[in-house]
């Protein structure tokens, strides 16, 4: 008979099996500019202050129509001579100036309430590239901005023609066409104050300090450079906000308190740089200083 041997006990000995440690490389989770822009979002609507401003915004038309009304009460009560010449500003300029603070207000509120609380920490954290953090927050407030703006400047226009009829010499019994394009640049005027509150905001870090500036943009400024002497006068009034939307449409009048000597181009490059400058800076130096 074949013995067969036996193998050593060493070789039938398994070698215990080490289980294989796979290393994962850490996974960096992108966010997307559509999630930063839904977080700003909502972020605006979880603050009490944003439902105030927009509906201090639109109230321009509440106002439109009392001016509208007493207007036109001073007209049917004064005598016909007095008629024939009376003449009424155009109130959605008058009133553009509550949804303009109150949008440039926002726009500040939106950045500088970040920084008071601590929470731009955290967003800055999640987002370390920052200028997706102040591109979302622009177009956010600038949407909020042009909708507001666009209801209290359309808003007050509809108000005050039904109100006015063909009194003043038929001021608003002119044809829609022939005033849009002045409606719409002074629409476009409030999301400019909301943005540039926001680049306001950003750069100071103070809601105190860039609703300074804001305020004095509306009120002071033009107070102070329409005591100014001439030529200085009519130069610096044709660079600030409240002249650029005649300027762009070339529709100037010779009663303005501003300045007119910009064509429609360059009026058109100042409104944006006064949107664009300020964000530029800040996204600039949001770059290079801590939270």
């Amino acid at each position: 008979m074949i013995s067969q041997r036996r193998p050593p006990a060493e070789a039938l000995r398994t070698r215990p099996s080490t289980p294989r440690v796979l290393r994962q490389r850490p996974r960096t989770r992108k966010h997307s500019f559509v999630g930063v822009l839904a977080s700003e979002r909502i972020k605006l609507r979880s603050v009490r202050s944003t439902y105030l401003l927009l509906v201090l915004g639109v109230s321009a038309v509440l106002l439109g129509y009392a001016l509208a009304v007493m207007a036109a009460g001073m007209y049917d009560n004064a005598p016909t001579q007095q008629r024939l010449s009376a003449r009424i500003a155009d109130l959605e300029e008058v009133v553009v100036i509550v949804p303009q603070l109150c949008m440039g207000i926002l726009g500040t509120l939106a950045i500088t309430s970040e920084y008071a609380t601590g929470l731009i920490r955290a967003s800055l954290t999640i987002v370390p590239r920052r200028w997706p953090i102040l591109a979302a927050k622009s177009t956010v407030v600038g949407a909020l901005g042009l909708i507001t703006g666009a209801t209290a400047v359309f808003g007050t226009y509809a108000v005050t023609r039904l109100v006015l009829g063909d009194r003043f010499s038929g001021a608003y019994t002119g044809a829609f066409a022939e005033r849009l394009p002045l409606l719409i640049t002074i629409s476009v005027s409030v999301p400019v104050f909301a943005l540039l509150g926001l680049g306001l905001g950003a750069l100071l870090r103070s809601s105190a300090g860039a609703i300074a500036i804001i305020v004095g943009l509306v009120y002071v400024i033009p107070m102070i450079i329409g005591n100014v002497p001439e030529p200085w006068s009519e130069r610096l009034g044709s660079v600030m906000i409240g002249a650029l939307p005649r300027e762009i449409t070339g529709d100037t009048i010779s009663t303005s308190v501003y300045g007119s000597l910009l064509s429609p181009a360059a009026a058109a490059a100042v409104l944006v740089a006064y949107a664009v400058l300020p964000l530029l800076a800040a996204a600039w130096l949001m770059r290079r200083r801590d939270a």
